[in-house]
């Protein structure tokens, strides 16, 4: 299994960036690889809201945490678990908690995609930042740690 997780300070507040990664409509706009999503179903249930997508995922969007979490349901994965957690600072800006785990059901698929999958979760923390700064505006805030 594929583990990669990651703290990355932004200068775009907490609930700013939950807003935007909670939007999956969007995510054709500005993701690499994903050219196309459609919602099929979206639920209240005690203040979540579930969204199944055509993709097969299960969403859970928890505005009060300003969390998210995403389970795999169906497709070339065995695995595939995903959590953001968005963290005011007191600078402003926010830190972005970052989590996912995956593995394909085919090792042959592994050994083909597996880096490529990769190289694309990290893009898509970068196009997340940058869909931000094109939304809300490039902010000027100073990060400093802290940890």
């Amino acid at each position: 299994m594929h583990v990669f997780e990651m703290k990355h300070p932004v200068a775009h507040t907490a609930d700013d960036m939950y807003a935007l990664v909670a939007r999956v409509d969007d995510y054709p706009k500005f993701l690499p690889l994903c050219e196309a999503l459609k919602v099929t179903n979206r639920e209240t249930v005690e203040s979540y809201k579930l969204i199944r997508e055509s993709f097969t995922t299960k969403v859970t969007l928890d505005a009060p945490a300003r969390s998210i979490f995403v389970e795999y349901l169906d497709g070339p994965f065995s695995h595939l678990e995903n959590r953001w957690q968005f963290i005011p600072r007191a600078d402003g800006g926010s830190d972005i908690d970052f989590y996912i785990a995956y593995s394909f059901r085919s090792w042959m698929f592994e050994r083909l995609m597996g880096g490529l999958f990769d190289k694309a979760v990290r893009k898509y923390t970068d196009a997340f930042e940058a869909r931000a700064d094109a939304v809300y505006g490039r902010k000027t805030v100073t990060l400093a740690s802290q940890e």
